[in-house]
């Protein structure tokens, strides 16, 4: 198997496109430390899931929000590093965990702006900042982004100016820990069928064609068209693959 023992790290993994990261990184060999904030029992599901691969995987509780917690959370991780792994280390941290809101830029409250901030990008540089001692030498981190930083849909102005930021962060990481052999790209999807935009596509019955209107591959995206990409930076063929935005999203508003 590919990538050997080496150890993923991912936000958000319980379900969505965090649950096709684990599964997809799985089956090239990873082994996984599936991230849930609140959805223990999909979380375990997703573990089960791994080891049904024949790799290892362990579920882990944190709310990326609440950067008070990280401390805490990586003297936890330390230890189920060490005892199930029998290492100091994990090789990929993947920032997914994400929250879905949208306002119109003249509706838009502190709260809700604090609220996507904290998980946004307050929450992905901090969590990054307190990794660091834990991810080896030549590791990968994988931030996500949007679509939505390219192109304009409104009531997205707070979220998709904050995956901006996610876009410039992530470069100022690859040039920082580019010492460390370190690779930090970022991944936008365009809109994918997930539990996030279920009500919006049974909302309004006419998305769906609008989607396929505007995307050159003519569909909406899937969690795996995400998961494999994401799995794929993770392999040693995109080792020279640094600061990138990839987006993924099947040429839409092209």
């Amino acid at each position: 198997m590919e990538q050997g023992n080496k150890i993923a790290l991912i936000t958000g993994a319980s379900r969505g496109l965090g649950k096709n990261m684990a599964l997809n990184l799985a089956e090239q060999g990873t082994d996984i430390v599936v991230i849930f904030r609140t959805k223990e029992d999909e979380a375990r599901e997703v573990v089960a899931a791994i080891e049904g691969m024949g790799r290892k995987a362990v579920a882990m509780q944190l709310d990326t929000a609440n950067t008070k917690t990280f401390d805490a959370f990586f003297g936890a991780l330390q230890t189920v590093l060490q005892n199930t792994w029998n290492r100091k280390t994990f090789d990929f941290l993947i920032n997914n965990a994400g929250i879905d809101a949208n306002s119109m830029f003249a509706d838009t409250t502190e709260e809700d702006f604090d609220a996507l901030m904290n998980v946004h990008f307050k929450g992905v540089y901090f969590l990054t900042q307190k990794a660091l001692p834990y991810i080896a030498d030549h590791g990968r981190i994988i931030n996500l982004s949007t679509g939505l930083a390219r192109f304009v849909t409104p009531g997205y102005a707070a979220y998709a100016s904050m995956k901006g930021a996610i876009e410039v962060l992530t470069r100022y990481l690859a040039k920082e820990l580019g010492p460390r052999g370190i690779t930090v790209n970022v991944v936008a999807p365009g809109i994918i069928h997930t539990d996030f935009t279920k009500r919006a596509f049974a909302a309004h019955p006419g998305m769906e064609d609008h989607i396929n209107s505007i995307t050159a591959l003519g569909r909406a995206g899937e969690p795996q068209d995400i998961g494999a990409v994401v799995a794929f930076l993770c392999t040693e063929g995109a080792r020279w693959i640094n600061a990138q935005r990839i987006e993924a999203s099947g040429g839409m508003n092209l």
